[in-house]
């Protein structure tokens, strides 16, 4: 195999279109009224390059470590390792570049950016050993990754993170963690439990009972934070919570798309190409900045 076909195997192995994941990293720049200030927008963006390169690495540990369950899926048997386009070794030694790579840059942020970016590798590599195979723990150690993002993008800018925002993400990729986990079900039937053991102790029945506790309770998290007294002290202002009516219609088209999706693709691509999705994130985006830096547009 060619070092250009090893190389293009390593990028695809990266999964980058997941690195979409990371905006939770800049979370804290816009709503900590950061984002007009150059070393803070820096320092959220080598944030997020960082958690890009340390997702990357175990993503490729991951496919490491499942290449042989993963042959039984029928769409990630197509992933470069699973598939035999890529061998374990470069896969490995790519992985440790990258880690190399993102502990050098979390040094440059700050020893509490650090303290959160080895936590973030510590938890996801125990989750590929461990944690994925226990029952509804492996959904919660996925929501906990997501929370350690936010909190590591507060660090590097040096805010405080509403306990509600935290929550608000913790309880949304909860609900997109259990999401997946029913796709699954549907696309393999009998045969899922031999990919993801776990996918034994679930049924279609709980997943979907599941799956509308979290999402009305990461819409209820999100309001709370809009009107938290800290957060209209912070911004002056109550009018954030007219933001969520973007939050809920997001949510509920998400669940409109993946319930009308083939089994075989994946919802995070399908979302990133839905373009009512991402006209709500856009819209909810400029809504809320118009609002936190309403001084700075003089309205």
């Amino acid at each position: 195999m060619s070092a250009v076909n090893t190389l293009r195997n390593i990028v695809y192995g990266m999964r980058v279109p997941q690195w979409s994941k990371n905006f939770f990293v800049l979370a804290p720049l816009v709503f900590g009224g950061k984002l007009g200030e150059t070393e803070a927008l820096w320092r959220s963006v080598a944030a997020f390059i960082c958690f890009c390169l340390v997702s990357s690495a175990l993503y490729l540990f991951n496919d490491i470590v499942d290449r042989e369950a993963d042959r039984r899926h029928p769409r990630k048997r197509n992933r470069p390792i699973a598939s035999g386009q890529l061998a374990v070794i470069p896969a490995l030694a790519a992985a440790m570049a990258l880690l190399a790579l993102s502990s050098g840059l979390a040094s440059f942020l700050g020893a509490s950016f650090l303290a959160h970016a080895v936590c973030y590798a510590a938890l996801s590599v125990t989750y590929t050993l461990w944690l994925k195979r226990l029952l509804v723990l492996d959904a919660i150690s996925i929501g906990a990754g997501f929370a350690l993002r936010v909190t590591g993008g507060a660090a590097a800018v040096g805010v405080q993170p509403s306990h509600w925002l935290i929550m608000c993400a913790f309880l949304l990729t909860l609900y997109l963690a259990f999401d997946k986990r029913r796709l699954e079900m549907l696309l393999l039937s009998e045969a899922s439990g031999t990919h993801r053991p776990t996918l034994y102790g679930y049924s279609i029945e709980y997943l979907e009972s599941v799956k509308l506790l979290l999402l009305c309770s990461t819409f209820v998290s999100y309001v709370l934070y809009t009107v938290a007294p800290e957060t209209v002290e912070r911004f002056g202002t109550d009018r954030l919570v007219y933001g969520s009516v973007f939050v809920l219609y997001g949510l509920l088209r998400y669940m409109a798309v993946t319930e009308k999706s083939s089994l075989e693709s994946d919802p995070l691509v399908l979302a990133l190409h839905d373009v009512p999705l991402l006209l709500a994130v856009a819209g909810w985006t400029l809504y809320n900045a118009l609002v936190i830096y309403r001084e700075q547009f003089s309205l």
